[in-house]
């Protein structure tokens, strides 16, 4: 393999990040723990909100919240890394996923094992954190992030396994300040089908490259369909995450809560050309947006 050692951002990466005035010998370590793509922190975070909020757990137990922001961070770092290192292969063969740190060889294997168990080290200072029930379930998050990697392999739909485990955090930060529930369950499920739904935009980015490398995907899966398929994955989470809240206020203005993010889920659709790479990139970062609308939501339902 032909190895490029100069430090190069991968195409969706955020322009002029923090990232870039780092140390050269730090950059590298860096982008493999994706700190110049801080959408995915925002991604993890946010389901640790819904349920922390929704369970009533705010503003009493904002400190979790932010213990839960490191936790993200560190955590969802931890699982670029240990993607990457799985993937080398298949990420050489893609365009936008070529130039990452392990596939152009500017970090070798061996380093990337070191930098996954420092930031794993981070993970569980935070885990020591919480109620020991909410730790044993964080903990079985595990299985699913050791698994995601190989699921493009094997399925189609690869997104609905990342909406397993990235919204594992809806359970951890409910059972943080209360018992399980029904609406815990349904929440986590809206989360599921948002992250299907929006995982899907982003791998349209990679759709023609993926058919080549025999990567698979729910973006490949849909084909033609793609737009519609999303809408249909959004319109699920508004019915899952409605019942939720319903659920713990059976009230109109529970439901009210939550028409921001379901308006800015339908703009989402109306917006989606499958052929535009760039804007599938910005759609997906949007979700932050979506994601912070829903935790204000279940935090002023729970805490109503």
């Amino acid at each position: 393999m032909n190895q490029r050692r100069t430090d190069t951002p991968t195409p969706d990466a955020v322009p002029a990040s923090w990232v870039d005035t780092l140390p050269e010998g730090m950059r590298p370590y860096a982008r493999l723990a994706r700190f110049d793509r801080p959408i995915g922190t925002w991604l993890l975070l946010w389901p640790c909100g819904w349920g922390l909020g929704l369970a009533g757990g705010l503003p009493w137990h904002w400190p979790l919240l932010l213990w839960f922001a490191a936790g993200a961070f560190a955590m969802r770092g931890a699982g670029c890394v240990y993607n990457d290192i799985v993937d080398r292969d298949l990420d050489a063969r893609v365009a936008r996923t070529r130039n990452r740190p392990i596939a152009s060889g500017r970090v070798s294997v061996k380093a990337a094992w070191v930098w996954l168990l420092a930031l794993a080290l981070v993970g569980l200072i935070v885990l020591l954190q919480l109620p020991l029930r909410a730790q044993a379930v964080a903990l079985g998050s595990l299985v699913l992030v050791a698994a995601y990697p190989f699921m493009k392999r094997i399925t189609w739909w690869p997104q609905a396994w990342l909406g397993l485990t990235f919204n594992w955090g809806v359970l951890v930060g409910w059972l943080a300040v209360a018992p399980p529930s029904l609406p815990m369950l349904l929440l986590y499920a809206a989360g599921v089908f948002w992250t299907l739904g929006y995982d899907t935009i982003y791998a349209l980015q990679d759709i023609e490259d993926d058919a080549f490398a025999g990567i698979k995907s729910s973006a490949r899966a849909l084909g033609a369909r793609a737009r519609a398929g999303v809408g249909v994955f959004y319109g699920i989470v508004v019915v899952l995450a409605a019942a939720a809240l319903w659920l713990v206020n059976p009230q109109w203005p529970a439901l009210l809560a939550l028409a921001p993010a379901a308006a800015h889920l339908a703009w989402q659709v109306v917006q989606l050309r499958d052929h535009d790479a760039a804007r599938a990139l910005a759609l997906f970062r949007s979700n932050r947006l979506t994601g912070s609308l829903l935790f204000a939501a279940c935090t002023v339902v729970g805490w109503a």
